[in-house]
C-alpha cells in the first residue's frame, strides 16, 4: 500500500506554523542524501509533523518528534494519522529526544529568525506563532544550544541535518558542530523571497546592517554533522 503524504497546504491548523520553503527543502535533502529507511529517526521542533512525516512515509523503522506547543503536538499527530503512518509525538524541549534515543538520523528545522523585542513591528496575521520562529538577537537561542548537544542525539555515524537562513549565520553552525566532534558541512543552499515575517522584520534588518537596502531575499542552507 502506498502512503499518501500530505501537501504543505493540508497541514495547518490555527496556531500552528505552516511548513514553507525550509521545511520542504529539508525533506527533499533527507531524500536524496540521508534516506531514512530503515533507520531511528527524530525532528526537533516538528511543528505540524511535516518533516517527521515525510521520514516516516520514506520507510523509517521510527519517528519521534517534539515540539513546545500543545497546538503543534495535537496537529502533528492529527497529521501523521491522516498520512496514515506512525509517529511518535512528544510535547516538550528538543533535548528531551536524549530519553529516547540515541539517533540513526536527528531532522531540525528550529526557530532561527532574529529579533529585536525593543523594534517595533507589524506582524501580518498569517505569520504564524512566534515561539515558531523568533530566536534572538542573532537568530541561535535554539541554533547554539542544538549544535552543542547534538552529540548525546546521535548513534555513531549518526546523521544530523538542520535547514536554517543566512540570517542566522551558516557558517557559525558548521563551526559550532565542528567545535561539537562532530564532521560538519553545507548540503544544499536556496535562495527564497522573504515571507511575511522576514518582510515585516527587513527594515530592523536595514538598519542594523544585515540586510541590503531593498534585498527582499534570503538564502537557506541545509547543513549536516555526522558523528564519526
Amino acid at each position: 500500500m502506498t502512503t499518501a503524504i500530505l501537501e504543505p497546504s493540508e497541514m495547518t491548523a490555527p496556531g500552528v506554523y505552516r511548513p514553507q520553503e525550509d521545511s520542504q527543502l529539508i525533506v527533499d535533502v533527507m531524500e536524496r542524501h540521508a534516506p531514512p529507511a530503515g533507520l531511528r529517526v527524530v525532528d526537533l521542533c516538528t511543528g505540524s509533523g511535516f518533516v517527521a512525516i515525510n521520514a516516516a512515509a520514506q520507510g523509517a523503522a521510527s519517528v519521534a518528534a517534539f515540539d513546545l506547543s500543545s497546538l503543534a503536538v495535537r496537529s502533528a499527530r492529527a497529521n501523521a494519522v491522516a498520512a496514515g503512518v506512525e509517529v511518535d509525538v512528544h510535547l516538550g524541549h528538543w533535548a528531551r529526544a536524549a530519553e529516547f534515543g540515541p539517533f540513526d538520523l536527528v531532522l531540525s528545522n528550529p526557530p532561527y529568525v532574529p529579533f529585536d523585542e525593543e523594534s517595533e513591528e507589524n506582524l501580518p496575521e498569517n505569520a504564524g506563532p512566534r515561539l515558531a520562529f523568533d530566536a534572538g538577537i542573532d537568530g541561535r537561542l535554539v541554533l547554539d544550544p542544538l549544535c552543542a548537544y547534538a552529540p548525546n542525539l546521535l548513534t555513531e555515524r549518526g546523521r544530523l541535518l538542520v535547514v536554517h537562513s543566512e540570517f542566522a549565520g551558516i557558517d557559525q553552525t558548521v563551526e559550532a558542530l565542528r567545535a561539537a566532534g562532530l564532521r560538519s558541512n553545507v548540503v544544499t543552499h536556496q535562495r527564497i523571497p522573504f515571507g511575511p515575517v522576514m518582510t515585516a522584520r527587513a527594515p530592523w534588518l536595514e538598519r542594523t546592517g544585515r540586510l541590503e537596502p531593498g534585498r527582499r531575499y534570503e538564502r537557506l542552507a541545509v547543513i549536516e554533522a555526522v558523528r564519526p
